[in-house]
């Protein structure tokens, strides 16, 4: 192998890697096949972690769950088809939200502060 061989191969090799690192700094989502869903990631610009759900027949369905840039869960509920259903729970800071959503419309919303204690009864 040849000077001109080797240096064709390693800027192959860079230009991989560099497609490699631009997938994980949030250039790109990834999408995986799992059955019939393909499970999404979608990230930050410092290539945290944004979002991961699951798509049925290109529409949201499943858990899906959303992270600040810095790593920190800031929501989670669940899609039909597309739809919001069911309890969806919002993290910002000290503070707790649970909001029930029916066929995408908010139906009922209790907010937690979890700085309170919380008294369990035996």
């Amino acid at each position: 192998m040849n000077h001109r061989d080797m240096r064709k191969i390693l800027s192959l090799v860079m230009l991989f890697c560099g497609a490699i690192y631009m997938q994980a700094q949030g250039s790109e989502p990834l999408y995986e096949k799992e059955g019939d869903m393909v499970k999404a990631t979608y990230y930050h610009d410092n290539g945290e972690i944004a979002q991961v759900g699951h798509l049925l027949k290109g529409k949201l369905h499943g858990e899906w769950i959303m992270y600040s840039p810095a790593g920190e869960k800031i929501a989670l509920g669940q899609y039909v088809e597309g739809i919001k259903t069911g309890k969806w729970f919002f993290w910002k800071k000290d503070k707790l939200q649970e909001v029930d959503y029916v066929n995408n419309e908010i139906v009922n919303v209790v907010s937690w502060n979890n700085s309170e204690p919380v008294a369990i009864n035996k």
